[in-house]
């Protein structure tokens, strides 16, 4: 059976503001973390219509990330491999799906819709019977979940970050019941490895990077508030291109001189 989690993460601020500092954070994150031959590159980004959601963004990236998994799949994968991740944006409502250049039996799907509330609602993304009685929910906490110590960084940490520009932080225990404005990313995870003797030590290890992941990412949203809360929505747009164009040409010069 696929594991299946909703994960449901909290934020201090309006599913609006999380619009821009959720754009904000992915393109500086994404570029912080290319080295030379590793890294996010955007292949394709385009317009896109879907029939309920209306007009959105679809976005086409190649992940370049061999060094950064565990030993264990390190030793049996070639290193020129990649994840491409296909992302239907239609904000509050998006779609993400990764698969693998080297193994055709990874896939993984994320559904997300964000709503002004704390993870309050039980069936945010209208799952059936079925799907609610295999759904594990895993909130996560970005002020008191443990955060790798590679990641840790004091200024970052939602426990003693108080933003300048809005005074929101720092969080304190109970903060989700207790602060305004609110928000929450309902994230519907399916991973699927289907390889026998496998799957679920694989399966496992995806939830918890994607876990990972999110706790990072969300902490980072919110601790650099100052530095986005401005910006409108072509100003981050203009900055997620900028960070891109930059990504982009430090991958490809290395994959040219490396060929």
């Amino acid at each position: 059976m696929v594991l299946t989690r909703e994960y449901r993460i909290c934020m201090p601020l309006t599913t609006q503001e999380y619009r821009i500092g959720q754009l904000y954070m992915i393109a500086r994150h994404s570029h912080e973390q290319s080295e030379n031959e590793e890294g996010v590159e955007v292949v394709e980004k385009v317009k896109c219509v879907h029939p309920e959601h209306g007009t959105g963004q679809y976005t086409e990236k190649k992940i370049h990330l061999s060094s950064k998994l565990p030993l264990w799949i390190q030793s049996f994968i070639p290193r020129l491999f990649f994840i491409t991740e296909k992302a239907w944006n239609y904000y509050p409502f998006t779609i993400t799906v990764y698969t693998c250049s080297f193994l055709p039996k990874l896939y993984i799907s994320i559904k997300t819709k964000y709503q002004d509330n704390n993870g309050s609602t039980e069936n945010c993304l209208g799952l059936s019977s079925i799907e609610l009685s295999r759904r594990e929910v895993d909130f996560v906490d970005i002020a008191y979940d443990e955060l790798s110590a590679k990641h840790y960084k004091e200024e970052e940490d939602p426990k003693f970050f108080q933003s300048k520009r809005t005074g929101r932080g720092p969080l304190v225990e109970g903060w989700r019941d207790t602060t305004q404005p609110i928000m929450c990313s309902y994230k519907l995870v399916h991973a699927s490895f289907e390889v026998w003797g496998m799957q679920t030590r694989v399966e496992d290890f995806i939830h918890k990077c994607i876990r990972d992941i999110l706790l990072l990412g969300h902490r980072q949203a919110f601790a650099w508030i100052d530095e986005w809360y401005d910006m409108t929505l072509e100003d981050v747009r203009e900055y997620e291109q900028k960070m891109q164009t930059e990504t982009n040409d430090k991958i490809n010069q290395f994959w040219f001189s490396w060929s």
